[in-house]
């Protein structure tokens, strides 16, 4: 067995990419062993490891919303078990009101023992494709109350020192639309958080458990010196930003996030206070959900070398006042909560862009849109659950255009294929296009969002919309252009579409169409300033259309190339007007 000095830096490399490559390894265990299509093909699921204490050690490249929330889950942990844990064991709970973030993500931790000694947790969050509930999914807008959400799991052991807890596994898919989903994620995640034990316990075996356990305070001490080092290098200050919610289904008014960062020497304080009231609708956010989406939005603006540990939590302080969207009184629903921590995602990077500019970019589209339809088959009566969850364009960047139909940052997800989803449910996809002059101009373009468009198969179904992004559109910065707005369209009995409001729970039948166009990305910098052939380039490419280009960029395109003359004159008009 090989000692090691705590300061030794190449052992210390390797540990670190060592614990890191573990929660990948985990990460694609997952993907390989889970049943459901919204974990196994959509990816909206996480994994971490955690030292004895709690604190998170690596995060892999998944959801990176769900991470930030394991403190806070931890510590519920801890409270109810911290001196009755065992090698064997195995801990659940889904609660947003101990530690949880919605209902269908279920969290999982599995306590690793070096002989008597425990040195760590394995953690597996996966979003379950149904947890019960009014409606199929659990993940509906316009719930009222918690009680209308699913099946509430506080901490309890799955697994007691190695033996099944064949009651809970009873209750849950006694509880759920589709057992055997369900029941085969979280066998998923059982199989990959042992993967994580095995694979730290060989590393501990290496290098002993004294070495490692020097590494653990010393790395997230690394963790925690890097993010210092870079606040300290900004301009201390207040800064403050405000973007807001597209009402909570029941009211339209808008719902403002109101974020103030203040740097101080190298400390941040993040403070929500001036936020909405909790509302009535399900988009209320617990506050370690809030928490993970400011911890992640500071981290996208910081050096690719800091580690992804909770060494990066201790420099910077986030707050929400008691009976406010950010922290609802309980039973607040929180069912859609995704909704408001994309909109922190995107307020607390809309204060950063005025303290490091060239490090954040425009808005994206605001979050992945939902797209749920569920129902029975006529015949067999087997349920059925589809919950797309549609992944749009990000933000146009200092030096480059946003990019196209991607995940947005705060996610890491995909779209579903729709190769799968019309072998797996009971639609046809009529359209899965980019959304032409979707784009927000500036001298970077903001990436195009996705048009997806859906015929139901089924006799009848309950669809649940959750989108945003209607009144409020994917801001723009320093001079760049708002993304365009998202819709929602419904055709019924091959009538006219009619325009939908943003959340929506309704049923339709047979042959009804649903059609959803996402916004798209704010543009960076001022428009004018785009090269001549990087707005004909869109132009041909099929980006955006010649309107576009005249109102936005006053260029003139004919028969696929620039009108010189009349652009000039364009241009001078628009001097002149102005």
């Amino acid at each position: 067995m090989a000692e090691i000095s705590a300061h030794d830096p190449i052992t210390f490399a390797v540990l670190k990419s060592a614990v890191e490559s573990i929660v990948d390894d985990m990460a694609y265990t997952v993907m390989r062993t889970a049943r459901s299509p919204i974990v196994r093909d959509v990816l909206d699921y996480s994994t971490t490891m955690c030292d004895a204490k709690g604190r998170i050690l690596a995060q892999a490249k998944t959801v990176a919303l769900h991470l930030g929330a394991v403190p806070d889950a931890m510590d519920a942990l801890l409270k109810r078990f911290g001196g009755d844990l065992h090698p064997g064991d195995v801990i659940i709970f889904n609660d947003p009101y101990e530690g949880g973030m919605h209902l269908p993500d279920i969290f999982m931790f599995k306590p690793i023992f070096h002989g008597d000694e425990q040195i760590g947790f394995s953690v597996v969050i996966c979003h379950h494709c149904d947890v019960g509930g009014r409606v199929p999914g659990s993940n509906a807008s316009d719930s009222t109350e918690i009680f209308q959400e699913g099946l509430r799991l506080p901490p309890l052991k799955l697994y007691d020192r190695g033996v099944r807890n064949e009651i809970v596994f009873e209750i849950i898919g006694r509880n759920v639309r589709l057992p055997d989903l369900v029941i085969g994620d979280l066998e998923a995640q059982l199989a990959t958080c042992a993967m994580g034990e095995r694979e730290l316990l060989r590393i501990v075996d290496k290098y002993g458990a004294p070495a490692f356990n020097r590494f653990l305070g010393d790395f997230l001490d690394y963790g925690e010196r890097l993010t210092r080092n870079e606040i300290a290098n900004w301009p201390d200050g207040r800064y403050e930003f405000t973007d807001y919610i597209d009402g909570d289904g029941f009211d339209e008014a808008p719902i403002p996030i109101k974020v103030a960062i203040t740097v101080k020497g190298d400390h941040l304080d993040v403070d929500f206070s001036g936020s909405s009231p909790q509302v009535k609708g399900a988009i209320n956010s617990t506050l370690s959900f809030v928490k993970s989406a400011s911890y992640l939005a500071i981290r996208c603006v910081l050096d690719a070398e800091v580690p992804n540990n909770s060494g990066v939590y201790r420099a910077i302080d986030v707050s929400a006042p008691l009976g406010t969207l950010l922290n609802p009184h309980f039973p607040a629903p929180v069912a859609a909560r995704a909704l408001t921590g994309y909109r922190v995602v995107d307020a607390v990077l809309g204060a950063l862009a005025q303290i490091v500019p060239e490090r954040v970019a425009a808005a994206g589209e605001g979050g992945n849109s939902v797209v749920c339809l569920g129902g029975y088959d006529k015949v067999t009566r087997l349920p059925f659950v589809m919950v797309d969850m549609i992944n749009g364009a990000l933000g146009a960047r200092a030096t480059k255009d946003g990019i196209d139909a991607i995940t947005n940052p705060s996610q890491n997800m995909s779209n579903m294929p729709v190769e799968l989803m019309e072998s797996t449910y009971p639609i046809r996809i009529e359209e899965y296009a980019l959304r032409v002059d979707s784009c927000g101009a500036g001298e970077r373009r903001g990436g195009l969002g996705v048009v997806r468009q859906y015929r139901l198969l089924a006799e009848d179904a309950v669809m649940q919309l959750r989108s945003d992004r209607y009144q409020h559109r994917p801001y723009g910065l320093f001079g760049g252009n708002e993304g365009a707005a998202s819709r929602n369209l419904l055709s019924v009995g091959g009538s006219k579409f009619e325009l939908l409001d943003s959340k929506v729970t309704r049923n339709v039948s047979r042959g009804d169409v649903i059609r959803h166009e996402q916004a798209g990305g704010g543009g960076y910098g001022n428009p004018m300033r785009r090269p001549l052939e990087a707005v004909l380039d869109d132009a041909l490419d099929g980006k955006i259309t010649p309107e576009f280009a005249s109102e936005y960029y006053r260029v003139v395109i004919k028969d696929g190339r620039i009108d010189k003359k009349a652009t000039a004159d364009l241009r001078n008009l628009q001097t002149e007007v102005a």
